[in-house]
């Protein structure tokens, strides 16, 4: 239990902030395994920029790092060039 109300504010604001962030993650680790469960390489082109963009936004936000989101990234376009397809 916290001690101050400043401690007591900064626990309450963690729990939000860790809830928002999980949110974030599992929806994107939602969309990356959907996305490599595609077989049709127009479906997979189409969906790439929008996956692309899910994760920017997770490693913008700091929910992972930078790193880490460009190396999903290029397993994604790994898939649409697996497929044969060209990544965008």
């Amino acid at each position: 239990m916290p001690n101050t109300k400043s401690a007591a504010k900064r626990l309450r604001q963690e729990r939000k902030r860790r809830l928002r962030n999980r949110y974030y993650l599992i929806g994107a680790r939602k969309e990356m395994k959907a996305f490599l469960q595609i077989k049709d390489k127009e479906e997979a082109e189409k969906r790439l920029p929008y996956l692309y963009s899910i994760l920017d936004k997770l490693a913008k936000r700091g929910i992972k790092h930078k790193n880490t989101v460009a190396r999903y990234k290029r397993r994604m376009a790994q898939h649409v060039l697996k497929l044969g397809g060209t990544p965008s």
